[in-house]
C-alpha cells in the first residue's frame, strides 16, 4: 500500500476516533453505530455505516435488490416513490414531498426557508435525504429516533395532512389500494403510509462521486486541485473530524455559532433535550453532493460553499457554548478554493426519474 494511502487512513481512523469520543466538554457525539447494512454502496463499509429499518427489517436490500416486484421490500419501495412524488398526500392537493426534495437539486429545494402546506415558513432550512437511511437521528436537533417517525411527522406537519382522510383516498384508487395489499396486506393507513415513504427515502443514496473513484484506486478521478482540498479535509482544515468519510458526517451535533447571534437564536437541540449545555447545537450535515444543495447551514445562512467553508474554517461564531473543537484554522484563499473543489468531488453520478402517479 502506498504512503498516501496510509496517511489517508490514519486520518479517517483519527477523525472516527474523534467524533466518536464521548467528554462532558464536548456532547457532540452522541450518535453511536447500531445497525450494520449488509450490501453498502457509495464506498460505505460494513464496519463504518447505520442503516435504519423498519420494524420488520424488510428494507436491508439496496435498490438494485428490488428487482423482484413481488417482494414485500418492492412493493414498498415502489409505493413510497409514487407516494413521494404525488400531491394528493396534501391538505391542499398542490404539495407532495418531493415540493422540498428535488431529486436535480440532490434531495433539497434550493430555499433559504421553505413554505408549508398552509403558507407559513419553515422555521430551518430543508436538508439533503442523500444517505438519510444510515443516519440514527433526524431533524436537525435530532428530535426523530427513526426514518419512519421523520417521515410521519414531516408529512403531517409540513403538508397538513390528514392520515385517514388521505389513507381513505389512496384506497379509492384501485392501483394504490392493490399495491398496498401486495406490501402490507393491508388498505393505506397512516402507518403503512410512513413505511413505504420510508422505503424509499432510504434508498437514497450518494454514489460514484469522483470521490468515490480516487479512493476505489483511479488516481485521475480527481483533479489536483480536489487532492490538494483533500489532503486540507483530512488534515490542516480539521473538516474531517465532523464530516468524517465516507459518510462525511459523524452523526453527531456540533454548535457553531450560527445563528447564535441574533436576538432571539434558535437553540436546536438543547430546545429539544431542555438541557442548556446543547444550546445551539445541531446535527452535522453530510457534506455528500453538498456542491448542489446551497444555501447552507440549518438557517440557510450561507448562500455560497465558499461562504460555508470561510465561516467553518474561521472556527464558526463565538458563542457560550460553541464547540471546543471549532478553531481557527488560518486558512488562506487558495486553500479555502481547494477545499471548495473538493467538496465538488462529493457530487453523486446518479440519474433519477420521477414514476408515472396511479390514476
Amino acid at each position: 500500500m502506498c504512503m498516501h494511502r496510509l496517511a489517508v487512513l490514519a486520518a479517517l481512523l483519527l477523525a472516527a476516533c474523534s467524533a466518536d469520543s464521548d467528554t462532558p466538554q464536548s456532547p457532540a457525539a452522541e450518535a453511536q453505530p447500531a445497525t450494520q447494512n449488509p450490501s453498502p454502496s457509495n464506498g460505505l463499509q460494513p464496519a463504518e455505516i447505520t442503516l435504519s429499518k423498519d420494524p420488520n427489517g424488510l428494507d436491508l436490500i439496496d435498490v438494485r435488490g428490488l428487482a423482484k416486484a413481488d417482494s414485500p421490500a418492492g412493493h414498498r419501495y415502489e409505493l413510497g416513490k409514487w407516494l413521494f412524488f404525488d400531491p394528493r398526500l396534501s391538505a391542499s392537493g398542490s404539495m407532495s414531498c418531493s415540493t422540498c426534495h428535488l431529486p436535480d437539486k440532490a434531495w433539497t429545494d434550493g430555499e433559504k426557508l421553505s413554505k408549508k402546506d398552509d403558507g407559513s415558513t419553515n422555521k430551518r432550512h430543508t436538508p439533503t435525504l442523500v444517505n438519510v437511511g444510515y443516519c440514527d437521528k433526524l431533524y436537525w436537533d435530532g428530535r426523530a429516533a427513526s426514518l419512519e417517525a421523520n417521515v410521519v411527522a414531516a408529512w403531517k406537519g409540513q403538508m397538513s395532512a390528514d392520515p385517514l382522510k388521505i389513507g381513505s383516498a389512496l384506497a379509492a384508487i384501485p392501483t394504490y389500494k392493490d399495491k398496498f395489499q401486495k406490501a402490507f396486506q393491508f388498505d393505506p393507513n397512516e402507518e403503512n403510509i410512513g413505511k413505504a415513504l420510508a422505503s424509499f427515502v432510504r434508498m437514497i443514496k450518494g454514489e460514484n462521486a469522483a470521490y468515490d473513484r480516487y479512493l476505489a484506486g483511479d488516481a485521475n478521478a480527481m483533479t489536483q486541485d480536489q487532492k490538494a482540498g483533500h489532503d486540507l479535509f483530512m488534515g490542516k482544515a480539521g473538516c474531517a473530524v465532523c464530516h468524517t468519510p465516507p459518510r462525511m458526517t459523524n452523526l453527531g451535533f456540533h454548535n457553531t455559532g450560527i445563528g447564535m447571534d441574533k436576538s432571539e437564536p434558535d437553540m436546536g437541540r438543547g430546545a429539544h433535550l431542555k438541557d442548556p449545555k446543547w444550546n445551539g447545537f445541531f446535527k452535522t450535515p453530510s457534506l455528500r453532493d453538498v456542491a448542489k444543495t446551497a444555501p447552507y447551514f440549518h438557517d440557510g445562512s450561507a448562500a455560497t460553499l465558499e461562504e460555508a467553508v470561510r465561516l467553518m474554517a474561521a472556527g464558526g461564531r463565538d458563542n457560550p457554548t460553541k464547540s471546543p473543537e471549532l478553531l481557527d484554522r488560518k486558512l488562506n484563499d487558495g486553500e479555502v478554493k481547494a477545499i471548495v473543489a473538493f467538496l465538488g468531488a462529493l457530487t453523486s453520478e446518479v440519474s433519477f426519474t420521477p414514476p408515472t402517479l396511479p390514476q
